[in-house]
């Protein structure tokens, strides 16, 4: 119980030092489930520790949000609260951070009807698309974390006595976030040095389309002109570094908008708000989706789609090699934060500003311009496999392997 408790401190440190990276005097925000309080409480600790100003605590209860979508009346799911959007323009604005505790139940919209979950994810994002362009264009720091709920270990630990599955879940985190290193902001400072030399190495190649080929999947993809590859982390505008995602093993880039022409399948199932989306499989003509299918949850993926014009579209390409380390967990999390750091993936959306030169002083329709996507949405599917190859087009119209076999060539 001792050695756990160092390595809870061990973790809640990192993600101020590292995740959030804190600043002294600046503002934090903590989403929080319910049954991370320990956790949580630790985090603050450190948050304050490294100069914080204040640091607000968002609790969420998974089981509250399911009563709404049992009892309320219908036009409860068109509404969301301005007050919570502008509270998080306002945080933004003023240089805060915000940190999420990120792990929905992949059963939690079981037996409800999918067009109110639908509505509901489309009201957030209707409401809170000034901040969202704030995070996607680096304007405040951020990090999505993960914490053991007993919903998460029960569906990825199933094949464990019930009593054992929250403690796996906690020791498969540590493990993915490298906290059992003597020292693990050190680890993830070196970490995000592997990573960057894979992003230079990208940008270096300039390649103008990558070609996919795996079982169900045969799909060109055209890049745009000055398209930037990244990974790690990033830069905030004031020049403080943080990492959005922990884990990560990714880095990516954005596809040119209308580019996209082939098959695509997925590999890995797709926790979608709480609904779970299996075997995706989608034909792209120009960009856009023609033609989906889904072995399950297709009327989720169908309201994805339907969200708008730009959610047809490819916003997103990341490149995560097989031989990962949570790849070598052998396990599917049903959490997109986690399964998308074992495997090579797509997403359906809006593309990041930040990986196109210039992109983070740019228009709406200044980006549609240069070939990047924008949405209101952005979901990540996972396509890699040990069978995925990849091939790069240099300028001059020489193919050269990318991927072989699932990773690196």
């Amino acid at each position: 119980m001792k050695n756990f408790q160092l390595m809870l401190e061990k973790y809640a440190e990192l993600v101020i030092k590292v995740g959030v990276n804190i600043q002294p005097g600046q503002v934090l925000i903590v989403q929080s489930p319910l049954e991370t309080v320990d956790f949580t409480r630790l985090v603050v600790s450190k948050a304050y520790e490294a100069g914080a100003k204040y640091v607000q605590v968002e609790w969420e209860d998974e089981q509250v949000t399911r009563i709404r979508y049992e009892k309320a009346s219908d036009d409860s799911f068109s509404y969301y609260p301005k007050w919570q959007a502008d509270m998080m323009e306002q945080l933004a604005e003023g240089g805060g951070a915000i940190l999420h505790i990120k792990v929905p139940d992949p059963e939690l919209f079981r037996g409800i009807d999918s067009s109110k979950v639908s509505t509901a994810v489309k009201a957030a994002a209707i409401a809170r698309e000034k901040y969202q362009g704030y995070v996607r264009s680096n304007k405040v720091s951020w990090s999505l974390i993960k914490a053991p709920t007993r919903a998460w270990a029960n569906k990825v630990f199933a094949d464990l006595p019930e009593e054992d599955r929250v403690a796996a879940m906690w020791d498969a985190v540590f493990l993915m976030n490298r906290v059992g290193n003597d020292d693990p902001v050190a680890a993830w400072r070196e970490h995000i040095g592997e990573l960057k030399k894979r992003q230079h190495y990208m940008n270096t190649k300039r390649y103008k389309s990558l070609h996919y080929r795996a079982p169900g999947t045969d799909l060109h993809v055209e890049m745009p002109d000055g398209y930037l590859w990244l990974g790690g982390g990033d830069e905030k505008e004031d020049g403080v570094y943080f990492v959005a995602n922990m884990p990560t093993e990714e880095i990516y880039t954005m596809p040119h908008r209308t580019g996209v022409n082939g098959t695509v399948t997925s590999t890995l199932p797709l926790n979608l708000n709480g609904r779970l989306v299996e075997g995706i499989k989608l034909t792209f003509k120009d960009g856009k989706v023609i033609e989906y299918d889904a072995e399950s949850g297709r009327e989720h993926l169908t309201s994805l789609l339907d969200t708008d014009e730009g959610a047809s579209y490819l916003g997103e390409m990341a490149l995560v090699p097989y031989d990962s380390p949570i790849s070598r967990m052998n396990r599917v999390f049903y959490n997109t934060g986690v399964d998308e750091n074992a495997s090579c993936h797509f997403a359906l959306g809006s593309s990041y500003p930040v990986n196109i030169e210039g992109g983070t002083k740019l228009s709406k329709q200044e980006l549609l311009a240069r070939g990047a996507n924008v949405s209101l949405t952005h979901v990540d599917f996972m396509i890699g496999s040990a069978e995925l190859e990849i091939d790069g087009e240099l300028a001059d119209g020489t193919m050269e392997p990318v991927f072989r076999k699932g990773s690196w060539a």
